[in-house]
């Protein structure tokens, strides 16, 4: 029993050691059902402490005052914590809100929603599916095809610029920005 706990530990230990770890501008590229989330002490070390307080605890950077808000390069967002692609810069557009707001996730299975009533009425709550980091929230009150207002905290994510898409790992997403 001792020898089969000590092998579980040890197998335990080679996959925590084995699971990449990623500067603040290093994301994983690729992210799958495998996925672990790194431990609240490693996405400290990780996160800048804006990222880690929204990501990890549900919190809302101010309007305005946001990396993205304003960004109008082509290109594509992905989770700050797992890198799993979120929302593209065509799907964007000014809401006016002072967040970087969509009208629909670039991968819509990469995206979770869930109520809150963090503000007594309920809202959507929108989280990343593998890394289960909040984003921010969808209304319904976005422009046409979908209506939709995906209000996301800059925080939550890392732009990559479209030039950058195939060094990054992500050059499926080119095909968005060809003219």
């Amino acid at each position: 029993m001792k020898k089969t706990v000590l092998v579980f530990a040890a197998i335990v230990s080679i996959l925590a050691m084995s699971s990449a770890v990623f500067s603040n501008n290093d994301t994983p590229s690729n992210t799958s059902s495998d996925y672990v989330k790194p431990s609240d002490a490693e996405l400290k070390k990780r996160l800048t402490p804006l990222q880690f307080s929204v990501t990890q605890n549900d919190d809302t950077e101010r309007p305005f005052k946001n990396k993205y808000w304003d960004e109008k390069r082509d290109g594509i967002y992905v989770d700050i914590v797992s890198g799993e692609p979120l929302f593209s810069s065509s799907h964007k557009f000014k809401s006016g809100t002072g967040w970087p707001s969509f009208y629909q996730p670039l991968e819509a299975s990469n995206v979770a929603e869930k109520t809150d009533y963090i503000l007594i009425f309920p809202r959507t709550e929108v989280r990343s599916s593998s890394a289960d980091s909040h984003l921010g929230h969808v209304f319904s009150d976005g422009p046409e095809p979908t209506g939709l207002r995906y209000c996301i905290n800059s925080a939550s994510m890392r732009f990559i610029p479209k030039d950058d898409l195939k060094k990054e790992g992500y050059e499926q997403y080119s095909v968005l920005f060809e003219k």
